[in-house]
């Protein structure tokens, strides 16, 4: 049987996958068909790139996607691609109504990776703001503090003495 599943690269604690079409019976970082693209869960929000029509292909060829190789598709429109591709092999709706559905779906999904993207951003923005006022307020208080312990606490019978000390040179 073949599948299309994830084959694992890169060091400890930062792995990076690769997106293969391989045979059941191989191991999981071992040899493979074709490989399809990369998968890299580490960025926010997770990078894929891979070649969606090979991806359709295999998969109208009978290939069976793992559990996260099914949702990395669907999140790419891949499975819903081949939803509506199997309509229109059964005659249900037309090519051209399958390609418009497609493209309405696909503007939809960018538009919500857009907004995440930006929400990310400007949350950083944000904690960068708030970071800067906190060390902000922390260096006046050691500023106020340093000046405190510059000047020179006298205690008032040496200023009454200095003053008639002034007196006496007059």
């Amino acid at each position: 049987m073949v599948k299309m599943r994830l084959a694992r690269r890169g060091r400890k604690k930062l792995a990076i996958f690769d997106i293969v079409i391989a045979t059941s019976r191989s191991p999981r970082d071992g040899r493979f068909i074709e490989k399809l693209g990369v998968y890299n869960p580490n960025s926010n929000p997770a990078t894929i790139e891979f070649d969606e029509n090979k991806a359709f292909d295999w998969l109208m060829k009978g290939a069976q996607p793992t559990d996260t190789m099914r949702r990395i598709l669907s999140y790419k429109g891949v499975m819903f691609r081949k939803h509506l591709q199997v309509g229109v092999n059964k005659g249900a709706i037309s090519q051209e109504q399958a390609d418009a559905k497609l493209a309405a779906w696909k503007g939809d999904k960018e538009a919500q990776v857009l907004a995440k993207i930006e929400k990310l951003a400007g949350a950083k923005v944000g904690t960068a703001k708030a970071k800067l006022e906190a060390e902000t307020k922390v260096k006046e208080a050691r500023s106020i503090a340093i000046q405190k312990k510059a000047q020179v606490v006298v205690p008032q019978e040496e200023v009454a003495a200095s003053e008639g000390e002034n007196e006496e040179q007059a």
